[in-house]
């Protein structure tokens, strides 16, 4: 997540200001806690990003609020289709417009994405 994240902002034309919800998979506690401290340090983005600044954490205020894969039983093999479903249900729920997605997977690879909620 903490390589993805700045990939599909940038893609999208996104700052991680413009994104009302944020949901992440945690495979376990100590990953999810160490990519939120990765995106808030200045020297992981210089060292190890090749950034000139940090990637910035999203706000714990909009993060996995309704529970993330620990909490909800990890469904191993339909984790995207969770967060993906979780993120368009919060986006209607609390009446946003964008969520980025992102998940780690086996060996450090990572994978995000923006969702977009259209007016009604």
């Amino acid at each position: 997540p903490t390589y993805a994240t700045p990939a599909v902002l940038k893609k999208a034309g996104l700052e991680i200001s413009d994104i009302d919800v944020f949901e992440y998979h945690e495979a376990f506690a100590g990953q999810i806690l160490s990519n939120l401290k990765a995106m808030d340090s200045d020297f992981f983005a210089k060292t190890y990003m090749g950034r000139q600044s940090k990637v910035t954490a999203p706000p714990l205020d909009k993060f996995n609020l309704w529970g993330g894969s620990l909490s909800l039983g990890h469904p191993f093999g339909a984790t995207g289709v969770r967060l993906a479903t979780t993120a368009a249900h919060r986006l209607k729920h609390e009446d946003g417009q964008y969520a980025l997605v992102a998940a780690c997977a086996a060996g450090g690879h990572g994978h995000g994405m923006i969702v977009e909620r259209y007016p009604s």
